[in-house]
């Protein structure tokens, strides 16, 4: 359940496979924990966990689903395991076998009624989104957790997908890496259709140890007050995570609370 009926606390984070890049050059000197295993990673995840328990839905970019990089283990499973969550759900994006299996992943403490994985379009294969549902069908609360490409071109068209996704979305909250500052997606035609609102306006989450871009959000509808949204200092990846806590209203809220609980 929740922490509380009537709030929800989120988390976006993008975890960088457990790799605690602290410096520029560290992209370097440090590539090789993308293609190797290395002692520390799961010191790593479990500083992660830690920070996860404080919340009802998690979403995490660059995780690992399990290969030789990472000791063959499933990052969203141990996360959600060490985390008290009782769901997770995985997709994985790019998927070179053995090696590296890297994709994005949604934790949450209620049960999904339905999940929808997409792939998103661009110049280049890899991208992808999670849709979940909660609640009743009646009044469903909608979660979108996306990873947008770097390059601008494909990430417009990215964003045009997911506004045609989330105007269908009475109660929407869409989170991620999305690889961009806040103010092109404020002004962004179809998000602004969906009735779609970044609720991080202020702060920089990139990169961890000296933040001065703005790449990780959180956008909510109309219809959810945002209580609080905050970059938090927790540099163990290189990227800070994005926390907000929002607000329900009445009917929303009693949605998600007769939801039948996962044994």
């Amino acid at each position: 359940m929740p922490h509380s009926a009537d709030r929800l606390r989120v988390l976006t984070y993008n975890i960088q496979v457990g790799i605690d890049t602290r410096r520029y050059r560290q992209y370097v000197t440090r590539s090789w924990r993308h293609v190797l295993p290395f002692l520390g990673r799961r010191d790593n995840l479990d500083q992660i966990a830690t920070l996860l328990r404080d919340y009802d839905i998690v979403a995490l970019q660059e995780i690992d689903a399990g290969s030789y990089r990472g000791a063959f283990l499933n990052q969203a499973q141990y996360l959600a395991e060490r985390a008290g969550f009782p769901n997770w759900h995985l997709q994985v994006n790019r998927n070179y076998g053995p090696l590296a299996r890297h994709g994005i992943a949604v934790l949450s403490r209620l049960p999904p009624t339905g999940i929808r994985e997409c792939r998103l379009p661009g110049f280049l294969p890899g991208r992808g989104a999670l849709l979940l549902s909660f609640g009743s069908a009646a009044r469903p609360l909608h979660v979108l957790a996306v990873h947008l490409s770097l390059g601008q071109r494909s990430r417009l068209r990215q964003l045009r997908y997911l506004s045609r996704l989330a105007v269908h979305c009475k109660d929407l909250i869409l989170l991620g890496d999305l690889n961009c500052p806040a103010w092109p997606l404020e002004r962004h035609s179809g998000l602004i259709h969906a009735g779609l609102r970044v609720a991080d306006t202020e702060g920089h989450s990139y990169p961890s140890w000296r933040p001065r871009r703005n790449l990780d959000h959180v956008l909510v509808s109309s219809s959810l007050k945002v209580h609080r949204a905050q970059i938090l200092n927790h540099p163990m990846s290189d990227h800070l995570p994005v926390s907000v806590e929002l607000d329900l209203p009445p009917a929303l809220a009693a949605s998600l609370a007769a939801t039948p609980q996962a044994a």
